[in-house]
């Protein structure tokens, strides 16, 4: 059996006296989607910072390929093969497209290594290549949640952690960001999806697990998922949602 792109031991973290995670434990195997869902509040946005180095975790073991990362910086994370596409619109809104990515690149590929990076980010992402002139900040939310995607998928790494990519964004938008993680799933990069939107999730992953009050209250299969369990959720997800409705979203 090959071992896990990531494995999260026993986790717990907070920030200053706030405890967030009570004992995660789960693993993300090569090539495979995780769903992690839950309402607001729940811890889910933790974990993804926790298995990315954003979050230094108090108890617990995170391994990248069986290797130990507790406690290592980000760069290392990244270094090992990890990357994070955070929640909001994560560019530099006074640069244009191309420059957000040749800024990328160039951290991580050298000078020499930009040009061919960025021929196969806008092969991959052909509506970058129609909006590359133009600045980040005028992008709709959409077409910057693809931007962020583009930043990182082209540096090949082992896992995608996803993290509520789909926030805020009209639902055609969100099929079509979707669309995009499961091409990324087809290339054989495993992934850990933060998200609210429970049915977006469910429908790409292999395993989904509950998070409620910082605790895995389910872990298994999404056909699996006790029905009370997803109803209980969904009346929680409506009411988070009601705080964050969809933008329209508009083409520039």
């Amino acid at each position: 059996m090959s071992t896990p792109v990531l494995s999260c031991e026993n986790l717990e973290a907070g920030y200053g006296p706030f405890r967030a995670l009570f004992g995660i434990s789960f693993e993300v195997a090569e090539g495979t989607a995780t769903a992690l869902i839950g309402p607001n509040g729940a811890g889910k946005s933790t974990v993804a910072r926790v298995a990315s180095g954003l979050v230094a975790p108090s108890a617990g073991r995170v391994l990248v390929k069986g290797v130990d990362m507790s406690g290592k910086a980000p760069h290392e994370f990244a270094e090992a093969g990890i990357a994070h596409a955070p929640e909001g619109r994560a560019v530099f809104a006074t640069l244009t497209v191309q420059e957000n990515l040749e800024l990328a690149f160039r951290e991580t590929l050298g000078r020499k290594g930009v040009g061919a990076a960025l021929d196969e980010a806008y092969e991959m992402f052909p509506r970058l290549k129609e909006r590359r002139t133009q600045l980040a900040g005028t992008l709709s939310g959409g077409e910057q949640r693809i931007l962020t995607l583009a930043r990182v998928m082209i540096l090949r790494p082992a896992l995608l952690i996803a993290d509520e990519l789909s926030l805020g964004l009209a639902p055609m938008i969100t099929t079509e960001v979707y669309r995009i993680l499961e091409r990324i799933k087809a290339a054989g990069c495993a992934l850990l999806i933060v998200e609210q939107h429970m049915d977006y999730a469910l429908a790409l992953s292999d395993e989904v697990l509950l998070l409620r009050q910082g605790e895995v209250t389910f872990r298994g299969p999404p056909s699996e998922l006790d029905r009370r369990s997803a109803s209980l959720l969904s009346e929680s997800l409506s009411e988070s949602l009601s705080e964050n409705p969809p933008q329209q979203e508009q083409s520039s």
